[in-house]
């Protein structure tokens, strides 16, 4: 680019919004310069949060701040039923974007975007950023140079906290997220696809409603979103993951758990202890393994997500300066958000469902 520093608009100012821009202000050459939002108190909370920056314009319709030229990239953070429409937009404006997970909340919409992806010039970012957490990272890297042998086994655990409120709270429905399995889960299916390196074939899930949000009632529609589930997923070259996933277990240590499986050993990656323990057989035995504090002195912002949404900012960053490729990209998006419709169908009918079910392959 002809300037380093790169211009940034962010379309749905809600809590993820801010939490891009709480990002992009800690991130050098990086400047927010365009807000929008139908909803006035989350503009209003944007512009506060840019209080002592540059005024940025503010618009309520995305295609005005598309049309505006005071954006180079485009960050969308709407509510997941409501990506479609800026992102082909800015796709179709052939500025960079990063659009929050999940890509979409349907496969037809994600092909959708995918298509759209080909023709566009820019750089175009699934926000998928637990890829980029430190101790998840470091996870990947000892499974990628070998550490524990060939992997044959990936476990998820996330237990936390319910779902957060939102505006109007548009996340108590599956309609408007995906599901919770697509909403939430996206970023494990994504963290699976990528470490496992290879296609999912088939999914089996169980999964419910149990405790959160049974009694509560919007416009005469009763949350429906899932708090609970086990997802087990299958891949072309044998190995076998799973996801652990319970959202009314908040009186825990850690949240998340990602444990790695090879013939030869075991990585275990814990967050938010940013710990991870190593295992390797013949040379470890219960109790004995190896432990490493990780922390990565790049990141200038921790924010919700432990530095990794920084991290993922950095490199999108790096890619728009030098004209390079996404690293985490539509197609990827596509994928995790496959695995989670799979798995919806797995728990409504109560059986396996093969991949190709959900997404029509080549």
């Amino acid at each position: 680019m002809a300037s380093d520093e790169v211009r940034y608009g962010v379309i749905g100012t809600g809590m993820m919004g801010i939490e891009h821009i709480e990002n992009l202000k800690a991130l050098e050459g990086a400047v927010v310069t365009a807000l929008c939002d139908t909803h006035e108190p989350s503009l209003a909370a944007a512009q506060e949060a840019l209080s002592e920056e540059a005024t940025p314009s503010v618009f309520v319709d995305h295609r005005d701040l598309i049309d505006s030229g005071t954006c180079d990239a485009v960050v969308i953070a709407t509510p997941n039923h409501l990506h479609l429409g800026p992102l082909l937009d800015v796709l179709d404006a052939d500025l960079h974007v990063l659009v929050e997970k999940p890509l979409c909340t349907t496969i037809d919409d994600c092909l959708t975007v995918v298509e759209a992806g080909r023709r566009h010039k820019g750089i175009a970012w699934v926000g998928l950023e637990y890829r980029y957490m430190p101790p998840i990272a470091r996870l990947i890297q000892e499974v990628q140079r070998g550490t524990i042998g060939d992997l044959r086994m990936l476990s998820i655990r996330e237990h936390r906290f319910p779902f957060l409120d939102k505006v109007a709270n548009w996340n108590r429905f599956s309609a408007n997220t995906g599901g919770t399995l697509v909403e939430k889960c996206c970023h494990y299916f994504d963290l699976m696809n990528h470490i496992v390196g290879s296609r999912p074939i088939r999914v089996m899930a169980s999964g419910g409603q149990d405790v959160n949000h049974l009694d509560e009632i919007y416009d005469g529609k009763l949350s429906d979103i899932l708090d609970n589930a086990y997802v087990i997923v299958e891949y072309a070259n044998g190995v076998r993951t799973m996801l652990d996933l319970c959202m009314f277990a908040e009186a825990t240590r850690n949240q998340e758990e990602v444990v790695a499986i090879g013939d030869v050993g075991k990585i275990e990656a814990l967050i938010p202890d940013s710990v991870v323990r190593i295992g390797r057989r013949g040379e470890h035995w219960i109790g004995g393994v190896e432990e490493h504090e990780i922390a990565d002195q790049r990141v200038r912002y921790s924010g919700f997500h432990h530095g990794s949404s920084y991290l993922e900012h950095s490199d999108l960053l790096e890619a728009i300066r030098s004209d390079g490729e996404p690293l985490v990209s539509l197609e990827d998006g596509l994928w995790g958000v496959a695995v989670g419709v799979a798995a919806h169908r797995s728990i409504d009918q109560r059986r396996p469902v093969d991949i190709s079910e959900v997404l029509p392959l080549p």
